[in-house]
């Protein structure tokens, strides 16, 4: 199984297209692994996850093969996540199909509340060429041969946000942002069901700054990895990856990684490969 990350950033991208500030200046300046685009991976270039508004900076610069996209799972509808009005050009007239059309988008009800205004406004569900699953927290569910495990993640109550757990029947990986650290319904779950990661993924947006509650810092994401591999969820081959970073964390790529190497996580950068 490999993964890729097309984008690594949150919901304002670094540089962030508005600001000034200093960590904003030196990604400028210093460019490559310090430019991240809003946040999106795909799995064996087949299962995407996440759809933000920079979809298509990834098709162009990072390889994304949207022909090769049937199924896109959805963290939360936040916009960053899910930029659905791109789905507008999804429509007859506005793209020319030589492979089977439909795309299947994955999600809770919020998810699937502002997903559906687009495909039923455009009549994509009705042309074949989108449709919407429900899918609930901790119950698996099977795209592609891929088992998928949503799990209840701590971020915007309102939007029944979800981190996922996915297994291709030899290797499992935990993709977890945006969260806080776990609620403890996942660790309830993971506790008793003992799913073994491994490669995790883990939200990092605040960088070395202490944050627990909706996203995290690099304090909690250690005892995020000491939880689970206290329960048997994780061992000493598993890797460890933060994902996920805000300008407001202060420490572009360059600077963070030493911090990171530390503690023993890698950082993701946009166009990174994962094999696991």
């Amino acid at each position: 199984m490999r993964l890729k990350y097309l984008g690594t950033g949150a919901s304002e991208g670094w540089p962030a297209i508005f600001c000034e500030c200093e960590s904003c200046r030196k990604a400028a300046e210093k460019g490559g692994r310090n430019i991240r685009t809003r946040s999106q991976a795909v799995v064996d270039d087949r299962l995407l996850i996440d759809f933000p508004p920079d979809t298509y900076m990834h098709v162009l610069y990072q390889g994304l093969d949207l022909s090769k996209i049937k199924h896109c799972i959805i963290t939360h509808r936040h916009s960053d996540h899910l930029y659905a009005v791109e789905l507008v050009n999804r429509q007859a007239g506005f793209v020319h199909f030589k492979t089977e059309p439909l795309m299947t988008f994955y999600g809770t009800g919020p998810t699937g509340e502002t997903i559906m205004k687009v495909i039923e406004w455009c009549n994509l569900d009705k042309d074949g060429r989108a449709a919407f699953k429900l899918i609930t927290p901790f119950e698996p569910f099977d795209v592609e041969g891929y088992r998928i495990t949503p799990l209840k993640a701590n971020h915007d109550p309102g939007c029944e946000p979800v981190i996922f757990a996915i297994s291709d029947g030899k290797k499992q990986i935990l993709y977890g942002n945006d969260t806080g650290y776990f609620p403890e319904e996942t660790w309830k779950y993971l506790e008793e069901e003992k799913l073994y990661f491994d490669f995790v993924s883990l939200d990092c947006t605040m960088g070395a700054q202490e944050y627990r509650r909706g996203h995290m810092g690099i304090g909690a994401c250690i005892d995020v990895r000491q939880r689970l591999t206290d329960t048997g969820c994780a061992g000493k081959d598993t890797v460890w990856c933060l994902h996920h970073f805000t300008h407001n964390c202060g420490l572009i790529y360059d600077e963070f990684v030493p911090v990171a190497q530390q503690h023993g996580f890698l950082v993701s950068y946009d166009g990174m490969e994962i094999e696991i």
